[in-house]
């Protein structure tokens, strides 16, 4: 069964790019947010597998929509923050962040996705 994603990024441009990158290497993209608002609707309406959250949402923050994701009993889906910066510039958030892993936006792939759900690690 293919692994169901919903991406959310401010970025049109990445958010279409990631969609086709996704589709491409078999994983199913279930939607696209660009606020934490359309976010939390489609998690809660689609059940994706996971939710790859931009860290810098324009005016919002992904690490807070990962941590509104993770309390909500009602979703399931497992939060992985990403960024064009490096894991570095974020550590300590990072480190006290509900999300199982970072991905940095240039590495993104159905392969590093899977990589950070086996090992859960940031």
């Amino acid at each position: 069964m293919a692994l169901s994603v919903l991406i959310v990024d401010d970025n049109e441009s990445f958010l279409d790019a990631a969609r086709a990158l996704l589709q491409r290497e078999g994983v199913n993209v279930v939607g696209v947010a660009t606020t934490t608002a359309q976010a939390l609707g489609l998690a809660g309406e689609l059940r994706p597998d996971v939710v790859l959250v931009d860290i810098n949402l324009g005016k919002e923050s992904g690490f807070a929509l990962a941590r509104q994701l993770d309390q909500d009993e009602q979703r399931s889906s497992t939060s992985i923050l990403m960024s064009t910066y490096s894991e570095a510039d974020f550590a300590e958030l990072l480190a006290e962040s509900p999300a199982v892993g970072f991905l940095p936006k240039p590495e993104l792939s159905a392969d590093a996705i899977r990589r950070i759900l086996n090992g859960g690690v940031h």
